[in-house]
């Protein structure tokens, strides 16, 4: 009963984040900070299931490595972007 408790709350933060994330699509920035809510969400989830079970804590650190190296991939692509464009919006330019 109380690991359905303790898998609830990362499940409701995760569904925020994904709304959030539907929700703001005009500017790359928010998207990437709903992105990172959404990751810490999903660690937060993994870590709360990976102390359920006792297992080791080795993939929790490989998790937040992947995430941190997401999170600077995400953020050149945004300063290439303010560079070539002026801003963030995704209506400033064409895709294809």
């Amino acid at each position: 009963m109380i690991m359905l408790i303790y898998m609830g709350f990362p499940v409701v933060l995760y569904s925020i984040g994904v709304i959030c994330f539907v929700f703001n699509r005009k500017h790359l920035l928010s998207m990437l900070l709903t992105l990172e809510y959404i990751v810490i969400s999903l660690f937060f989830m993994v870590f709360i299931y990976l102390m359920y079970l006792s297992f080791e804590m080795y993939f929790t650190m490989m998790f937040l490595t992947f995430s941190v190296c997401e999170g600077a991939l995400g953020l050149s692509i945004l300063v290439s972007l303010v560079r070539t464009h002026g801003n963030d919006y995704f209506q400033s330019f064409n895709i294809l």
